[in-house]
């Protein structure tokens, strides 16, 4: 039996590895570079919505306290 993390972990490398000529796998550093400035820009919405959501949590706790 196929350990079945371990087939998904499978896919997952392939997909940003190709075959050249020489039979050897290289990384497409391009998907690489999309997939880390995706990865950016969520980190910044969410730290973004985070100080948003606790400055509006904290002017509620202020007005209802004063």
């Amino acid at each position: 039996m196929r350990n079945s993390s371990y087939t998904v972990k499978n896919k997952t490398i392939s997909s940003y590895t190709t075959n050249n000529e020489a039979g050897n796998k290289s990384t497409n550093i391009n998907v690489l570079l999309n997939r880390v400035r995706v990865d950016q820009k969520r980190e910044k919405r969410k730290k973004i919505l985070f100080s948003a959501s606790a400055s509006l949590g904290l002017l509620l706790f202020g007005i209802i306290i004063f």
